[in-house]
């Protein structure tokens, strides 16, 4: 059981997973990182202002306005609608990253698969039969 375990662990494809798994993390923190501190900021100039860190709707009188969000949690329910615009434009920036990559891909697949194979080398028991082959001929 040991053995099929050990098999199954270091199989490529568990392998590859982990390391995709593992950049996917890197580039989640990378790419949250620059929507909040290079994205936002421009796209709340462009809107007079508006800090979507700090956006919220009250659902509680117990709300006073103008609190920052993370107090605003603490005294009542919110709904956190700056968040989730500034979530959906890293989603959108992930997923555009992802369609180059995929495409990339694709890209070098297709080319090394319309590349004309190299015609192989003859084995050494080919070359053999082909030089008994001539000698046979004359």
């Amino acid at each position: 059981m040991f053995k099929e375990f050990r098999e199954f662990a270091l199989k490529g494809n568990l392998i590859d997973l982990s390391v995709g798994f593992v950049m996917g993390a890197a580039f989640t923190k990378f790419s949250g990182s620059f929507i909040d501190d290079l994205i936002m900021p421009f796209v709340a100039k462009l809107s007079s202002g508006v800090d979507f860190s700090n956006a919220y709707i009250s659902l509680s009188e117990k709300v006073p306005a103008g609190l920052a969000l993370v107090d605003a949690k603490k005294l009542g329910p919110v709904v956190a609608w700056g968040n989730f615009v500034s979530i959906g434009i890293n989603f959108l920036i992930v997923a555009f990253v992802m369609f180059l990559v995929v495409k990339s891909m694709n890209k070098l697949k297709k080319k090394a698969a319309e590349a004309p194979a190299a015609p192989a080398a003859p084995s050494a028991q080919e070359v053999l039969l082909t030089e008994i082959r001539d000698l046979l001929k004359k």
